[in-house]
């Protein structure tokens, strides 16, 4: 069976119930764990389709990532710079698609609005998947207003790209 192309699009409002499957689904098994009971209810709520619907409405950009007609993954950035979901299905992880999801994501905040800084609170057990894919920690691990544990990430990039650098 020949191996299905990374499809990547911008997500729509009918997409909601789909995007809010595979956030609940992926963050019961990698995130919930690591947080107080309440907590975790609270995030899971955060993924509603009505939540979502509402965000995609208002002008949240979420990226979708498909294999065949699969949903694998989702990112989602808001303010062009701060990546506040970010999930690739269980069983799909390991195949690159978060980096290429990733670079999607980030060269639309480039190209939109000039980005040059991005942001996110990243769960326990994702902070080795940002830091391959360039981030570093803003601070140390602790809990958000809303008492999500998290470790604040950052990504600056270069100033000007290596293709326009002078050589010394």
């Amino acid at each position: 069976m020949p191996s299905l192309a990374l499809r990547l699009r911008l997500g729509r409002p009918d997409d909601a119930r789909a995007i809010g499957i595979l956030l609940r689904r992926v963050a019961r098994r990698w995130v919930l764990p690591d947080q107080p009971p309440d907590v975790g209810a609270a995030l899971l709520a955060r993924f509603s389709a009505r939540v979502i619907r509402e965000r995609l409405l208002e002008g949240h950009r979420f990226h979708l990532a498909y294999l065949g007609d699969v949903l694998v993954g989702v990112s989602a950035m808001r303010d062009e710079s701060h990546l506040v979901n970010f999930f690739v299905g269980t069983r799909y992880q390991g195949r690159g698609i978060a980096r290429r999801l990733w670079q999607r994501t980030m060269l639309d905040a480039v190209r939109r609005a000039g980005t040059r800084r991005f942001t996110l609170n990243s769960s326990r057990c994702a902070v080795p998947v940002y830091l391959r894919l360039g981030f570093a920690k803003a601070g140390p691990e602790g809990r958000s207003p809303k008492g999500v544990v998290s470790t604040p990430m950052v990504l600056e990039l270069d100033a000007a790209p290596k293709a326009s650098r002078k050589r010394a």
